[in-house]
């Protein structure tokens, strides 16, 4: 613990990488006391008010026992979630807990008990987090990163250096393509992809492409890539492996509009000159979303609505995988996904066969 601080806290958005850094914390701290009795570890998870007292009370009763044989004792106070921007954490009786949680750290004598809080996720524009970082042996998992990308390819760079890998230029982008913004899988993804490679060499693009799969878009991923490379073959044999294990046919129509919109919006930037698709994604993109970005009102989590959510490298990676269609073509797409979805509800039993009428009527054109 950093000197003069009474207390560790731990915070951030993902509580994958909270509960991870205050294991190691927590591990850190327990070292120094040799009575396992000692050892104390409390949820401060909580559904409502009332489970946020009864949280606080337990934490308070903790820290004001006395060791039984006078020894140091530690406590964690675990997965503490009552101090996000949500209903709970915004009431006035849940306040007034916050306030008597800071006394109790306050009044602590950390030569008597070493205290770690790990909170996710946490409003910083609250005044107990503010004090928690002036008083406490403040740490943020996941950084303050200008974006969700940028914090995730963080968390991917951090954890293969510490397996004494790296990645080669444009894997951690495909990495993130494939795995999307579920930090756990993307961690263990990165150990899998480390034991593979060689000592001494980079995990590249072509690895992750091999060994990643693709759960961002769950297993309807090849049906839609099939269909925008324009391969009717392929897209059928896709459709079919699908199909064959017992799948349904609104997803895969949902993964192949979400791919859509996105194209759209990708050909109307490109139709109106303001990114171009080169090597490296869409050239010109953040110029495109300073002009553009602000319009899209009420989209600005990660979706296929909004262009300016997506991972650019991944919207070059899509745009460019094969011939960018014309806006008509687009369009025409989309009236087609529609018009499937209409003749499945018609025809519930002939889901393949309606998918594989549009996949020709599309493609064969």
């Amino acid at each position: 613990m950093a000197s003069g601080k009474k207390f560790t806290f731990v915070c951030g958005a993902d509580d994958f990488l909270v509960g991870r850094l205050g294991k190691e914390r927590f591990d850190a701290l327990a070292a120094e006391v040799t009575d396992e009795y000692a050892r104390e570890v409390l949820s401060g998870f909580a559904g409502n008010v009332a489970e946020v007292e009864a949280a606080v009370n337990r934490f308070r009763e903790s820290v004001q026992t006395v060791s039984m044989f006078g020894g140091k004792r530690v406590v964690w106070f675990k997965d503490v979630n009552f101090l996000a921007d949500t209903v709970t954490g915004r009431a006035e009786s849940t306040l007034k807990l916050v306030e008597d949680l800071q006394q109790l750290l306050e009044a602590i004598n950390p030569e008597e008990t070493a205290v770690l809080i790990t909170a996710a996720p946490v409003d910083r524009r609250r005044s107990f987090p503010k004090w928690c970082e002036k008083n406490a042996d403040f740490a943020l998992a996941g950084g303050d990163g200008d974006s969700p990308g940028e914090a995730l390819a963080g968390v991917v760079l951090a954890e293969a250096e510490a397996l004494g890998t790296a990645f080669a230029p444009g894997a951690i982008e495909l990495l993130l393509a494939k795995v999307g913004a579920n930090t756990r899988l993307l961690v263990e993804e990165t150990r899998k992809l480390a034991t593979h490679a060689q000592d001494g060499v980079a995990i590249s693009e072509a690895d992750v492409a091999d060994l990643t799969a693709n759960t961002a878009e769950g297993d309807f991923f090849e049906a839609a890539e099939a269909f925008f490379s324009g391969d009717l073959k392929w897209t059928l044999a896709a459709l079919h492996r699908h199909f064959f294990t017992g799948g349904d046919a609104r997803p895969i129509i949902s993964a192949l509009q979400n791919r859509n919109r996105i194209l759209l919006q990708v050909r109307a930037l490109v139709d109106a000159g303001d990114v171009r698709i080169g090597p490296r994604g869409l050239d010109g993109f953040p110029k495109a979303q300073a002009a553009h970005g602000a319009k899209f009102v009420g989209a600005t989590e990660k979706s296929s609505y909004n262009l300016f959510t997506q991972n650019p490298w991944y919207l070059g990676k899509l745009a460019g995988s094969a011939k960018l269609p014309t806006l008509r073509r687009l369009i025409d797409n989309q009236q087609e996904f529609i018009a499937a979805f209409e003749e499945i509800v018609q025809r519930p039993h002939e889901q393949e066969e309606v998918l594989r009428e549009m996949a020709v009527r599309c493609l064969a054109a």
